[in-house]
């Protein structure tokens, strides 16, 4: 069995990791899939729905690390696993599962992909997605208000409570990490083909080895 490419993709929320990964998907078409992190936030069925609203959703402990770092290795080994599907406008677990089976490249995405050694220590490739404050909290509040039935008044208060200062803590900090830092998100296309020019060559160098 060959070993998959696992890029792993990070940067702040709004940052523009979406439309790099979308960009990277559709330069390889079949032999890529996503994993990414968001679908492993921790279930707080347990907790109200007020105290759900107060919950710190980027600080490390909001994801369930170990249950992310168990299905890149089970992927990596040419298993499928069962992704969990998150509720963003509930901020739990549906209880739904989709089925992500393995292929030659892995895109690892997340806020705090880089920021974990241990998920960092299963990558072949780290990129970090750079884009300005201003620019990152528009995208944010436009998508919570349109995809996630929030309030622009509760955007604005995740946002200065914990989304700003976890950035500033865990976030921008895991960009020495990156090999390669994309800045403008992605709208820069030049270093995006690089990119994928970075990843054909890798695959073909593995296809040639087999």
């Amino acid at each position: 069995m060959i070993d998959p490419i696992l890029v792993g993709i990070a940067g702040g929320t709004g940052s523009g990791k979406t439309t790099v990964v979308r960009k990277i998907l559709t330069a390889f078409n079949k032999e890529v899939i996503c994993l990414d992190m968001d679908s492993y936030y921790k279930d707080l069925k347990h907790l109200t729905h007020e105290e759900r609203r107060k919950f710190n959703f980027d600080h490390p402990n909001a994801f369930d690390t170990a249950l992310f770092i168990e299905h890149l290795q089970s992927l990596s080994d040419g298993e499928s696993v069962e992704k969990p599907v998150y509720s963003f406008s509930d901020s739990v677990r549906t209880g739904k599962t989709v089925t992500v089976s393995p292929a030659p490249i892995i895109i690892v995405e997340g806020i705090l992909v880089l920021a974990d050694a241990a998920v960092r220590d299963l990558l072949n490739a780290k990129i970090y997605v750079d884009a300005d404050d201003d620019i990152r909290f528009i995208r944010r509040l436009q998508r919570d208000v349109a995809e996630r039935a929030r309030s622009l008044e509760s955007v604005i208060n995740q946002y200065t409570r914990t989304v700003r200062p976890m950035h500033h803590s865990f976030v921008e900090p895991s960009k020495r990490y990156a090999d390669v830092i994309i800045t403008r998100g992605g709208e820069n296309d030049i270093a995006i083909s690089m990119v994928v020019s970075d990843i054909k060559a890798r695959l073909i160098r593995i296809n040639e080895a087999s």
